[in-house]
């Protein structure tokens, strides 16, 4: 690990989420040994990425973005309400205007803007959007690094990685299986699922490179990404989940999910 501590912490961002995105990837491989998956699995997965999204807002993102304010003296609470609606925000309009279809839903239930795009476009189009608050967050945690503020730490960034990354397993899941029983090949579908978390090392280097830049905006980046993370999870991954029968799966998912990364954060931050 000596190499990746002498890393600047941008390029640690991209590492990291280079990470995710081979969960993403090893998610999607799921494709080359099933056409078809368990439904009831799928939601707990699904109900466990959004307990991690939920934990991660909270204990890496608002947590430190709060006592990051106080420690240079503003008020605690407006960086942390500011930035987190702004996040929420963000989110809904790219939710409004990126054209893409949740796994499961028939095509005229395609949100955004309206295109004769074909389906397998829109379901990887659904991924990618979950995937842009991810790698924000992972990039902001690690930019955070750069502030030299005993509230970021790089356990605790290292710690927000794993747990998106462990996540990213099931949305991976979630894209190439769907595509496969749309006729896709095997190499296709798992090509697409992959592709939906190229995103993340994107995100990852402007939320690093921005708050490195602009250090005052720490906090308010911080609260921006656990903004946006909150809003996927609450659009997209619980409906997703609860669309079945299968929903105490899910709850009990999302429960397992949220004490993951509590521990996580807690145990390594």
């Amino acid at each position: 690990m000596a190499w990746f501590n002498s890393l600047h912490p941008v390029s640690q961002a991209i590492v990291a989420t280079c990470f995710t995105w081979f969960m993403t990837a090893l998610g999607a491989a799921i494709v080359f040994f099933f056409k078809t998956f368990n439904r009831k699995l799928l939601d707990g997965m699904l109900g466990f990425a959004a307990g991690v999204m939920i934990a991660a807002s909270f204990w890496s993102l608002l947590a430190p973005s709060i006592q990051m304010a106080e420690a240079v003296g503003a008020s605690p609470w407006v960086p942390a309400a500011a930035g987190f609606m702004a996040g929420g925000l963000f989110l809904s309009l790219l939710d409004k205007i990126l054209p893409h279809l949740h796994p499961g839903f028939p095509i005229n239930e395609a949100e955004g803007i309206k295109t004769n795009w074909h389906r397998s476009i829109l379901l990887v189009l659904a991924i990618t959007l979950h995937n842009i608050p991810e790698g924000l967050a992972v990039g902001v945690a690690f930019g955070a690094l750069a502030a030299d503020l005993p509230s970021a730490t790089l356990p605790g960034a290292i710690a927000l990685a794993v747990g998106i990354g462990i996540q990213n397993f099931p949305e991976g899941t979630a894209v190439s299986v769907p595509l496969r029983r749309e006729g896709l090949s095997r190499l296709k579908s798992f090509w697409y699922g992959q592709l939906s978390g190229i995103v993340e090392p994107i995100a990852a280097f402007v939320g690093a490179y921005a708050v490195v830049a602009f250090r005052s905006i720490l906090p308010y980046a911080l609260a921006f990404a656990a903004g946006a993370m909150i809003f996927v999870v609450v659009e997209e991954l619980i409906p997703e989940s609860q669309r079945d029968e299968s929903s105490d799966i899910a709850t009990y998912g999302a429960l397992i999910g949220f004490t993951v990364m509590m521990v996580l954060d807690v145990a390594l931050g």
